[in-house]
């Protein structure tokens, strides 16, 4: 349970010195948007690669070709996922969300932090995190793509 063989001590330090600069490469090559933190799918795709990257670190039936080739595979598809969404309006709105409005003007919107499953405490904790002391001190919180609640102070809407 502890120590299996030298051998596979060794292999994880040939594959991952091999693997890991080949990620790099492959992210640099693909742009920033690979890993960009605009949408549910974009937070599948590095949650995919991180996975690949420690099953071919870890599991002696996957090769080095093989994770690679996966790696790429990843990185290809969310590179045309970015493509289409830029030149698709349809393809875009399939596969991305929508800002949602949660505050205005100072007022909690509850239908709308009820569909996004946002609790009350949630979103004070988030005016408190933009430095206000409670919701009439927000002109908007929105709740983003990626997950993240913007605060705009009362004032500057």
């Amino acid at each position: 349970m502890l120590f299996q063989d030298w051998n596979s001590l060794l292999r994880v330090l040939l594959v991952g010195s091999l693997a890991y600069p080949a990620l790099v490469l492959f992210l640099r090559v693909s742009g920033k948007r690979t890993l960009a933190k605009l949408n549910a799918f974009d937070l599948v795709v590095t949650v995919a690669l991180g996975s690949t990257l420690a099953t071919v670190l870890l599991n002696r039936s996957v090769t080095l070709a093989e994770g690679l080739v996966a790696l790429l595979l990843l990185i290809g598809l969310q590179f045309l996922v970015a493509w289409l969404s830029v030149r698709s309006g349809r393809f875009s709105d399939l596969v991305k969300s929508e800002p949602t409005l949660l505050l205005h003007k100072g007022q909690l919107l509850e239908a709308a932090m009820r569909r996004q499953r946002v609790t009350r405490a949630e979103m004070l904790a988030a005016l408190r995190a933009g430095g206000l002391s409670g919701p009439e001190n927000a002109e908007s919180v929105v709740l983003e793509t990626d997950g993240t609640l913007s605060v705009v102070p009362a004032g500057q809407g």
